[in-house]
């Protein structure tokens, strides 16, 4: 008994349905309003601080001018800022003591040191530290188990898991002497497999897997992990474009082994190409879920473990490919 009510004690999270939310609410605990968040720690005066890595576009371009229009002081790390990049310039012209662009590849080391001795600079009072980190920064591709080359393994592995171990080691302190906030941007495909996305997907689960253990550690110190799992909105990111995956595609057929053009085909593989373009136009144009998702990570007196802001059709594949036996959800989707 007590069990029981221990976990319906549990907050619900959020899901972004907009119809049909009573049934839902009746159907399933992980869903409610949004409207039944709680907001307690706002930034007064812009005395919050918050580093956002990959904010060159993307999530990480309108989080960055989001958190700025609620208060918060943002760092904004960007890959391109030496190069002058479009999204850079446009976050710099905001002409705001409370937007600072920094130059951030979080796969190189002497950058994030860098960038975490600038946020020292600038921030009022370092000693009360920094109030947030979000880990957004992250590249994907795809390809089947035999086309992808270890190389390609190697480079997302590098930037969206290493790279965000690396930034949360080097923010830590700070973020510890403010009993601040870690917000690390997974992906439902951190929760579930897919085919053709194993470097994507093995770079998420660790993701998810890095992000538990950091909340186990830092809950002594009143710090707070979040992960928040988008689904899909590649519409809304332009992630890919039809001439990326063409060129993804050439390089991948070019530099395949004989064997496995041989025992495979161009049939299978242009096949293979061509469910990729359709998914890469698919997805949601509007980021707001996430960035909404986020927010409420960064400022509720209780944030969430677990953010899902996705559609239907992918919370739904989401609960039976993580709940159900395997051998249920491969006949369903898989076979």
């Amino acid at each position: 008994m007590l069990a029981a009510r221990s976990c319906l004690a549990i907050p619900t999270r959020t899901l972004y349905f907009r119809d049909n939310v009573r049934f839902l609410q009746k159907w399933s605990s992980a869903v409610t309003l949004p409207t039944s968040r709680s907001y307690a720690s706002q930034p007064e005066g812009g005395n919050k601080a918050v580093l956002v890595t990959g904010c060159d576009s993307g999530f990480g371009f309108s989080l960055a001018k989001h958190l700025h229009s609620t208060g918060f002081t943002v760092f904004a790390g960007c890959l391109l800022k030496d190069k002058g990049d479009a999204g850079v310039k446009e976050l710099d012209n905001m002409n705001s003591d409370r937007m600072k662009t920094i130059q951030l590849n979080v796969v190189k080391q002497d950058e994030v040191e860098r960038a975490v001795e600038i946020i020292k600079e600038n921030l009022k009072d370092p000693e009360k530290g920094l109030w947030g980190v979000v880990n957004n920064a992250g590249i994907s591709t795809f390809g089947e188990v035999e086309f992808t080359s270890m190389e390609t393994y190697k480079e997302v592995a590098e930037v969206n898991l290493w790279g965000t171990v690396r930034t949360t080691k080097a923010c830590l302190p700070l973020i510890r002497r403010a009993k601040g906030r870690v917000v690390n941007i997974s992906s439902m495909l951190g929760r579930m497999a897919n085919p053709a996305r194993s470097p994507y997907c093995i770079t998420k689960f660790g993701v998810e897997a890095f992000s538990d253990c950091l909340r186990y550690e830092m809950h002594p110190f009143g710090v707070k992990v979040s992960v928040v799992e988008p689904g899909n909105f590649i519409a809304g990111t332009s992630l890919y474009s039809p001439e990326k995956i063409k060129a993804i595609a050439e390089k991948m057929w070019d530099d395949l082994p004989e064997t496995v053009k041989k025992d495979y085909g161009r049939k299978y593989f242009d096949e293979k190409i061509a469910r990729m373009n359709s998914y890469c136009n698919s997805g949601s144009t509007d980021t707001s879920p996430v960035i909404n998702d986020v927010t409420h990570a960064l400022t509720a007196s209780t944030p969430f473990t677990r953010y899902h802001p996705m559609d239907y059709y992918w919370w739904l594949r989401m609960q039976i490919m993580t709940h159900l036996p395997g051998a249920i959800s491969d006949k369903i989707y898989i076979h």
